[in-house]
C-alpha cells in the first residue's frame, strides 16, 4: 500500500514565499510509485490541500484529513516543509503529536527550542560550543547603546531572535545605526539578539538522517557579495556556495565534530543546517535551521547532490525515518 504523505507549505511568516517554493520541490521529487503525495497549504486564514489544477479542499482540523467527491483521506505521514512559524517552531508539530501523526522534523520541544536562537546559545555554551558574544533584548526594554558597543564591540550583528532567512537582520558599523537596525528587527519579532562580528570563513553543515545513520553531508563555504549572508544573498543570487567548501582537513574533521554535537545535544531529528564561523581555525557556532530550504538550488540539496544523494532519495530518506 502507498502511504499517504502531507507535504505542508506556506506558514504565517515572512518565509511563505519561499516555503511554498521548497514544499513544491518536494511535491516533484518525491516518488509517485511509492508514496500518495498531497500538497497541503497552511496560512492563517486556511488550511487546503491543493489538486493539480489548484482547486482547494478544506483540512479537517480534528485530525487534519480532507474529503474530495465524498472520500475521506487521511496521511499516514506529514512532511513538513514550513520555514518559519508555525512549522519550523514546534506549533503545528505539538498539534500532529496530540493526534499521533507522524512527521519528518523533530520533536514539538526541540523544534521549539532551536527556532529561539538566545536558548539554543545558552543550551550549547554549556557544553563548551563557543559563540558570539551576545545580548538579548525584549520590545520596549531600555536601550543602552553605549553598553551595547562595549559589549559586543563594531561592528556588530542584530537580529530577531525567532526568525529565519534574514530577515529583519542588520550588519551595524557606527553607533547612530543601533537604533534604525533595532526597529527593523522588531518588525520580525519582539525578541532581539545582537551579537559581535566574528571575521572568518563562515561555513554551513546539513546533517540528515539517512538509511538509518545521522550523516554528516559535504560542507558548503559561503561568500557574500553583500556585507553579510543576507536575504538577497541567499535567494537572489548574491553570494557564492562553495561544496566542498575550501577549508583545511582538520578544519574540516573539527567542524564536523562540532556540528554533530550540536545536533546531538539539542535532540535534534530529521534535516538541520547549522552555520559556523572559523576564526583562528576554529568553528563558532551563529545557529541551526531546522526546516532548511529545499529548492534545487537551496544549500541542503546542494550539499546532498555532491554526496551522491539524489533530491528524489533525500525526500523519501526523511519520510522512512519517521515512519
Amino acid at each position: 500500500m502507498k502511504k499517504n504523505i502531507a507535504i505542508i507549505m506556506g506558514g504565517y511568516s515572512s518565509e511563505i514565499d519561499i516555503s511554498i517554493k521548497s514544499g513544491n520541490v518536494v511535491y516533484s521529487h518525491l516518488s509517485k510509485e511509492k508514496f500518495n503525495a498531497f500538497r497541503v497549504l497552511i496560512l492563517k486564514e486556511k488550511w487546503v490541500v491543493l489538486d493539480a489544477q489548484e482547486n482547494e479542499f478544506l483540512i479537517d482540523k480534528n485530525d487534519f484529513s480532507f474529503t474530495q467527491n465524498n472520500i475521506k483521506t487521511t496521511f499516514d505521514c506529514v512532511f513538513n516543509a514550513i520555514h518559519g512559524a508555525p512549522g519550523e517552531n514546534g506549533q503545528l508539530l505539538a498539534y500532529f503529536n496530540l493526534i499521533n501523526l507522524k512527521h519528518t522534523s523533530a520533536p514539538f520541544y526541540q523544534m521549539a527550542l532551536t527556532f529561539n536562537k538566545r536558548d539554543t546559545l545558552s543550551a550549547v555554551k554549556a557544553y563548551g560550543i563557543k559563540t558570539a558574544t551576545s545580548i538579548y533584548l525584549n520590545k520596549g526594554a531600555k536601550i543602552n547603546l553605549d553598553y551595547i558597543i562595549s559589549t559586543v564591540g563594531l561592528p556588530c550583528f542584530i537580529k530577531p531572535n525567532n526568525a529565519g532567512s534574514s530577515y529583519g537582520i542588520s550588519k551595524v558599523h557606527t553607533k547612530n545605526e543601533i537604533l534604525p537596525a533595532l526597529e527593523k528587527a522588531y518588525k520580525e519579532d519582539s525578541e532581539i539578539l545582537i551579537e559581535s562580528f566574528l571575521d572568518g570563513t563562515e561555513v554551513s553543515v546539513g546533517i540528515i538522517q539517512y538509511r538509518g545513520e545521522t550523516k554528516v553531508l559535504p560542507i558548503t563555504e559561503i561568500v557574500s557579495e553583500n556585507d553579510f549572508f543576507d536575504y538577497e544573498a541567499k535567494y537572489e543570487g548574491k553570494s557564492q556556495e562553495i561544496t566542498p567548501a575550501r577549508i583545511s582537513l582538520a578544519q574540516q574533521a573539527k567542524v564536523e565534530k562540532v556540528a554533530k554535537k550540536v545536533y546531538d545535544i539539542l535532540n535534534i531529528s530529521g534535516f538541520s543546517r547549522s552555520e559556523f564561523i572559523f576564526v583562528h581555525s576554529e568553528p563558532y557556532f551563529i545557529e541551526i535551521n531546522t526546516v532548511p530550504g529545499l529548492t534545487e538550488e537551496s544549500i541542503l540539496p546542494q550539499q546532498a547532490q555532491v554526496a551522491g544523494i539524489s533530491l528524489a532519495e533525500l525526500f523519501e530518506s526523511a519520510i522512512a525515518a519517521a515512519l
